[in-house]
């Protein structure tokens, strides 16, 4: 997993970005419960009126509270109250004061400067405690109800005189003893009262509070939702480009690949993890982008807030936390090994599905339908079982995490109704921290969600990174030479030999032989006998165990693998024409530096003008992805032909006139002599009348040379050759 998000480097500044905007994006969330509450507790049950500082004090009013504290206290009051008189305003200043306060017209006021956040906390102390007690004493909660309240006899009738029967340690003992969100409510409920009477507009000051509220909470929501919409467009963005790098980087991984890594990867594993291998990572990526950096900063900024909101029920957030991590931990415990395997039974799928296409035509004509279905369908039940199974499992964790969720809901209400009951508890912050609650399981919820796809992300990273991590056995020099003598074409084996990886024996043994320009060397044998084996060693498919392979008098290995094949013109056993036109196919290996006389004269070398020609389209004809849409003959030749257009120095035809009938085989043979009288052919052939006028034939027998000269000396001295040619033709064609 490391390794493939190593890949990741290039991304990081779009990464910091995302976490910059999820940062915002979460404190914007957490922002909003608390906004909800100030409009249910202030703008709803308050009336817009935030705390006991009210904004405006009669002098009647002023001098009331004076009577109930201390000289410093008053002098804090002063300090943060200015009186405001008619004759002290210009008119401007009158009229303005007036529309906002009419009782200005009955007398002069008290109005409320711009007090710190530190003097605002005092003041609401200090008038809070004030403003309940004038409740009580003005009769708005009625005296009686202040009966037992304090040590003695008090004498009710006269409620002005009230505050000095009271002794000033009951009073404060008192206060202390009552909630403060109560006593807040109390100050509350009497300035508004006092707004009243001094004519201020109570539904104004609610409904401008509530929609003043209401804007900073949109304008939050809608900063919210930009910052999800950018990084939901960056995290797709960060995504994508890793998808695309690491597909980028496994096709080029893959194209370095031999014969030998292709031995360990198989194509239909390699498609996978080409394709879903990848999506799952990708799909990785972009939940996590969104939900590994957001959900621990909701989650501890939800805990955060709810600690402030009401540290007394916190453990109801703590109780839902464990039972989710319960939940998942027990969920993921049972999963997890089946996630395991989902990727493994795609390839078999894959696999089981591409071998039955390739081989649909003999699977028709040996009637083998019924049993490649029941084979697919084992491979399609145990993928499906599997999934299945994941899926039911899954089912129980959306509907148990909703029943966990909407309890916790139930809890808060019904603990939070209790504590409101008592006075110490606002139903705005009950609601506020309802939210929070659902932010920090909702935290969890994400991270459970991105653990569902992770163990199966993780197999396939680990998948992805054993291609890229393959070591590579064929490799380019660490300082290449350059082939600069005065040789071209010049091919040597010496004393080469060859084993397959964790073979004990070699399969060529000890070859050694030249061939050079302007001459055919063909190579003739019994089935397994190193042929192809020995020619693939030319083009470094593989790598010789032992002696070297020298090419223009320079050792193969010794040269970069771009220069080395740009060398060779190789035709493989399987004829493969790629989607495209003829025309493309057969500019296959130079592109654009092939012009149309090229092609022209390939054509008619290859024998293919004919079939060509009567085509419509002629050399824009389309060819489907492998060549299924012409015939084997028609794709050998043009495969030959795609050979002779690259016009290299050395041809290596492997077995490439298998398919050719008799008539053909010959004139394209009797065409290469006369126009590649400069390169240097090499043939593997079954068939003698292939290789009859070849200038050397070298025959192999388990890996080995057994006879090597021309057709006529090894039907004299190689009986392995006799009794190939002997096979194939009768006495008297082989002396004619």
């Amino acid at each position: 997993m490391i390794r493939v998000l190593k890949e990741l480097k290039p991304f990081t500044i779009l990464i910091i970005i995302i976490i910059g905007l999820l940062f915002l994006q979460a404190m914007t969330d957490l922002a909003l419960p608390q906004y909800m509450s100030r409009i249910v507790n202030v703008g709803i049950q308050q009336s817009g009126i935030e705390d006991a500082v009210p904004e405006v004090m009669r002098v009647r009013d002023f001098e009331k509270v004076k009577q109930f504290i201390s000289e410093e206290e008053e002098a804090l009051l002063r300090s943060n109250y200015q009186l405001i008189e008619q004759g002290d305003l210009t008119p401007t200043q009158l009229k303005n004061y007036l529309k906002k306060y009419p009782a200005l017209k009955a007398g002069a006021l008290y109005i409320l400067k711009a007090p710190t956040p530190e003097n605002r906390e005092l003041l609401n102390k200090l008038l809070g405690r004030t403003f309940t007690i004038l409740s009580f004493m003005e009769g708005e909660l009625g005296l009686e109800s202040m009966e037992g309240q304090f040590p003695g006899d008090l004498d009710l009738t006269d409620p002005r005189a009230l505050v000095d029967q009271i002794p000033r340690d009951s009073l404060e003992e008192q206060f202390a003893n009552m909630p403060p969100i109560l006593i807040n409510q109390l100050a509350v409920n009497y300035i508004k009262l006092q707004y009243e009477e001094m004519g201020i507009n109570i539904a104004n000051t609610q409904t401008n509070y509530i929609l003043t509220i209401g804007g900073i909470m949109l304008l939050i929501a809608l900063l919210g939702v930009a910052a999800s919409i950018s990084v939901g467009f960056l995290a797709a963005r960060v995504s994508a480009s890793l998808g695309k790098k690491l597909r980028e980087s496994m096709f080029k991984k893959v194209l370095a690949f031999s014969n030998q890594e292709f031995g360990v990867f198989s194509t239909a594993s390699l498609i996978t993890r080409s394709t879903n291998d990848i999506q799952q990572i990708q799909m990785f990526t972009a939940m996590s982008l969104r939900m590994v950096f957001y959900a621990p900063i909701l989650g501890i900024g939800g805990v955060i807030k709810t600690l402030k909101t009401n540290t007394s029920m916190a453990w109801i957030v703590a109780l839902g936390v464990i039972t989710i991590l319960v939940l998942v931990t027990v969920l993921f415990s049972i999963a997890i090994p089946r996630f395991k395997r989902v990727q493994k039974l795609i390839d078999k799928v894959n696999l089981v599905m591409r071998e039955i296409l390739n081989g649909l035509l003999v699977i028709r004509a040996f009637n083998t339908q019924r049993f490649e279905e029941k084979r697919f369908d084992l491979a399609n039940i145990d993928l499906t079982k599997n999934n299945l199974f994941i899926a039911r499992l899954m089912t129980f964790m959306m509907p148990t995490m909703m029943l966990i969720m909407n309890s916790i809901s139930l809890l808060i209400v019904w603990i939070g109704a209790n504590e409101i009951s008592k006075g110490t508890f606002q139903v705005g912050d009950m609601m506020a921290f309802m939210q929070y609650a659902m932010q920090i399981l909702m935290s969890f919820l994400m991270i459970s969600m991105l653990s569902i796809i992770l163990p199966r992300a993780s197999v396939s990273a680990q998948r992805i990174a054993e291609v890229l991590e393959e070591d590579l056995t064929i490799l380019d020099p660490t300082q290449p030479e350059k082939f600069s003598g005065p040789l071209k074409g010049h091919l040597e084996f010496k004393n080469v030999c060859f084993k397959y990886p964790e073979a004990d024996e070699c399969v060529i043994k000890d070859i050694s032989f030249t061939a050079l320009p302007g001459e055919t060397t063909a190579f003739v044998g019994g089935t397994g006998s190193g042929k192809s084996t020995l020619v693939n060693l030319i083009p470094r498919f593989y790598d010789v165990t032992e002696g070297e392979v020298l090419l223009d008098g320079t050792n193969i290995k010794h040269v970069s693998l771009y220069d080395l094949r740009e060398k060779i013109g190789y035709v493989p056993q399987k004829n493969l024409l790629f989607k495209g036109t003829i025309d493309s196919n057969l500019k296959f290996g130079k592109g654009d530096l092939i012009d149309d006389q090229m092609v022209e004269k390939a054509i008619e070398m290859a024998q293919a003008k004919e079939f060509i020609n009567s085509k419509e389209e002629g050399l824009q004809f389309e060819i489907s992805q492998g060549g299924t849409n012409v015939s084997g003959g028609q794709r050998q030749r043009l495969a030959i032909a795609r050979a002779i257009t690259k016009r290299p120095e050395i041809f290596i035809f492997d077995d490439s006139f298998s398919a050719l009938d008799f008539k053909t085989d010959a004139a394209l043979r009797k065409a290469l002599r006369q126009e590649l009288k400069d390169q240097t052919v090499l043939i593997v052939a079954q068939r003698i009348n292939t290789i009859l006028h070849a200038d050397k034939i070298i025959v192999l027998d388990e890996g080995e040379i057994v006879g090597m000269g021309s057709h006529d000396e090894l039907l004299r001295d190689c009986e392995v050759y006799r009794q190939i040619a002997l096979s194939q033709l009768s006495e008297e064609e082989l002396a004619r």
